[in-house]
């Protein structure tokens, strides 16, 4: 069995597509893992971008690596579902998409990766590709797909309910903890927090300017509130943000910190009193996963999935609710409570892991290939 496995999300900035797919075909091929040996292969096109100095020797995991305009590569495989991967790759089994969008082939099975629907009901809040090609597309590639992965059951009840697809070709496979959490819990025995801290990129779904609200009220309240960090890839929506942080005169309170990677990451949630995700949906929401795993407290809105990722360790707050959110925060920065929060996160993150993701994943392929033509 050969089964090509769709790495473009984690070519270069690895945010949460790119973090899932990455940790998964490691859970998959790494030791312990239920992978057959030399069953999975990386794919990989871009015209200027080349798959990372060792990143097939860490994955243990030979790679395609095409030199391709990866725009139009993606329209004419949208769009004419053309050229069928085996020209690019060689014969494939199963090919398991990272988006809602199949990779075209031949006769090889189909796989696709499904976080959210956010894009069918606010297409506005995406980016121009997934607005031109995913609403269009999404029903008839889901319901030629023989299996979908999904990392939340808030996204697997709405992928049945909205594709209708039936709950059989439906996977849940959440991710797990990094792998780095336990280092970065002791570094926090060791350091005062420093920050509030938000993560991620900074699109209209992500509601930074409920945040902006909230911790403009907290300021108020608490002169003495710790400096509120705002990590996430730019975009329009975050140019608006900056501009209503001016506004509100927090420009020397707020701190903008672009795409963060792995490393600077870790050393956000090292020195962080708490994560604020007032998202207005999310499929997963893996900065609240990281956070607890790494002893943070979170805040978290009642956005898709983060009710169902954080348990018992955050109450989820409608994402309009300014004044919600700066209750809860300013409850944090009680030692007391900041510690009884903790300790659920802790517990709560220890129920998500890598190994138990890449079982399901790997079912997932089985079942696909099982299904008769």
């Amino acid at each position: 069995m050969r089964v090509l496995v769709d790495y473009r999300p984690a070519l270069r900035a690895r945010t949460g597509v790119g973090e899932y797919v990455h940790e998964m075909v490691r859970a998959l091929a790494g030791p312990g893992g239920p992978a057959t040996p030399g069953s999975l292969t990386l794919f990989t096109a871009s015209w200027t971008d080349r798959l990372a100095v060792g990143v097939t020797q860490e994955l243990r995991i030979p790679a395609v690596d095409r030199r391709l305009p990866v725009r139009a590569l993606t329209w004419s495989w949208n769009r004419l579902r053309f050229p069928p991967v085996e020209w690019l790759a060689g014969p494939v089994d199963l090919a398991h998409s990272a988006t809602p969008l199949a990779i075209p082939s031949r006769t090889a099975r189909t796989v696709l990766t499904i976080h959210d629907l956010h894009f069918l009901r606010h297409p506005e809040r995406v980016t121009a590709e997934m607005r031109r090609d995913f609403p269009r597309l999404v029903r008839s590639h889901a319901a030629r797909a023989e299996a979908i992965v999904v990392s939340s059951r808030y996204t697997a009840d709405d992928v049945a309910r909205t594709l209708g697809v039936p709950a059989s070709r439906i996977h849940l496979c959440p991710p797990g903890a990094p792998r780095w959490a336990a280092d970065i819990r002791r570094r926090r025995q060791d350091l005062a927090p420093r920050h509030i801290l938000f993560i991620g990129t900074l699109d209209a779904r992500k509601n930074v300017g409920t945040l902006l609200e909230a911790y403009a009220q907290l300021t108020g309240r608490r002169p003495d509130a710790p400096p509120l960090v705002i990590a996430g890839g730019m975009t329009p929506a975050g140019v608006r943000w900056q501009d209503e942080a001016r506004a509100r005169h927090l420009a020397g309170l707020v701190q903008w910190r672009g795409y963060v990677d792995e490393g600077t990451r870790q050393e956000l949630y090292a020195a962080a009193h708490m994560l604020v995700l007032p998202s207005l949906d999310e499929g997963f929401g893996l900065p609240v996963l990281e956070a607890m795993a790494c002893g943070v407290p979170v805040v978290v809105s009642s956005g898709g999935s983060l009710p169902e990722v954080a348990g018992d360790a955050a109450r989820p707050i409608p994402p309009d609710d300014a004044n919600g959110f700066r209750e809860a925060m300013e409850a944090l920065l009680h030692p007391d409570v900041a510690a009884v929060a903790t300790a659920q996160g802790l517990a709560r993150a220890g129920e998500f892991r890598w190994d138990q993701c890449a079982e399901r994943v790997w079912r997932a392929y089985l079942a696909a290939l099982e299904i008769k033509a």
